[in-house]
């Protein structure tokens, strides 16, 4: 079977999705959701506990059949056809899926055959993933002797060895080591240069900023807003003002200075005595201009003066209402005959 066109009216690229609809009963996962992914790059799917990240993951994957609407990866239709998506795409969930009585090494290799890999490909792959994600040592180890870290790893790798056009990973470093959570941060861009896509959804907003060029955020199964991270930062509106004196003697006294003016906002300023610096609250170009002429007319003299936007978490909890932080979804799972055909 041939890869389907995108609709005519969508953006063309890995992901895209027109309308999806789920529902649990009377409960909407997803209402009415759009997205388009580019080709090669990182998407960011943001969104408090509940809000359908984890379904909309399953019904791109092909786990999970919509309600309604229409989504094609890689250019296939993900309910029309899945046998065929399947083969060009790598998924990670919330937990690792490996066998604990094979080796690391045995459930790479496996994976590898079932996606039609030569066996000296398949082998050679496996090897290369396994030292990639420091697992070498383990390779010939059952898989249930591994700690949860190294499961997780090697749960990534097995979602790699396919070289997948698209890549969906929920909630990948959930639980793992700094370390390790830079590993895969580390893996998941030389994928991207290679060309993969990827599809993100994630706790972290430290993670987002890392890894994901634009950013999607859900919120009672309806996308609430998309674009870049500054574009979206900009959109909550708001800077900080950070005023460095030359003289840190200067700290306490500006800020004081400032505060007395009446132009910086019910919030007022603040000291970050670390920096050295006074943090102001600006939310107007005519504020900022005020600001800096009342430094300048009181002949202060400073050593830096910067703005800086919200930041994502700040972002994050301005569009949801929200802090980020919930692990995962908590969609019903499926029942069998809501499940994509095999």
């Amino acid at each position: 079977m041939k890869r389907i066109d995108n609709d005519p009216g969508g953006a063309s690229g890995a992901v895209t999705v027109r309308g999806l609809v789920k529902h649990y009963g009377a409960t909407k996962a997803l209402d009415g959701v759009d997205l388009d992914v580019r080709e090669g790059t990182v998407m960011g799917v943001l969104g408090p506990n509940g809000a359908g990240k984890t379904t909309l993951v399953r019904i791109l994957s092909t786990l999970l059949a919509p309600t309604s609407g229409r989504a094609t990866v890689a250019g296939y239709d993900v309910v029309r056809q899945p046998r065929q998506l399947r083969r060009v795409i790598g998924l990670t969930g919330q937990y690792a899926s490996v066998d604990e009585k094979l080796s690391g090494r045995e459930n790479l290799y496996l994976i590898g055959r079932l996606l039609d890999l030569p066996r000296k490909e398949a082998r050679g792959r496996a090897d290369a993933l396994l030292e990639r994600f420091s697992l070498t040592e383990a390779a010939r180890r059952p898989a249930s002797t591994y700690s949860g870290g190294m499961r997780r790893r090697l749960d990534l790798a097995a979602s790699m060895i396919g070289r997948p056009a698209v890549l969906f990973l929920d909630e990948p470093t959930t639980g793992l080591d700094p370390r390790t959570r830079n590993e895969v941060w580390d893996e998941v861009k030389r994928l991207v240069t290679d060309g993969v896509t990827v599809l993100l959804t994630t706790q972290y907003m430290e993670e987002a900023e890392q890894l994901a060029g634009e950013l999607t955020v859900v919120d009672r199964g309806k996308v609430i807003a998309s674009g870049g991270i500054e574009q979206l930062k900009a959109r909550v509106g708001g800077r900080t003002l950070r005023i460095r004196p030359a003289d840190p003697r200067g700290l306490r006294p500006l800020a004081t200075a400032l505060d007395e003016l009446g132009i910086t906002g019910l919030a007022g300023t603040s000291v970050d005595p670390e920096s050295g610096a006074v943090l102001v609250p600006v939310l107007s170009d005519e504020q900022l201009t005020a600001v800096v002429g009342a430094v300048t007319a009181r002949g202060i003299t400073l050593s830096s003066l910067t703005t800086e936007l919200p930041s994502l978490d700040e972002v994050f909890l301005s569009l949801t209402g929200h802090r980020a932080g919930a692990p995962r979804d908590t969609a019903p799972a499926e029942t069998p005959e809501e499940a994509v055909a095999v």
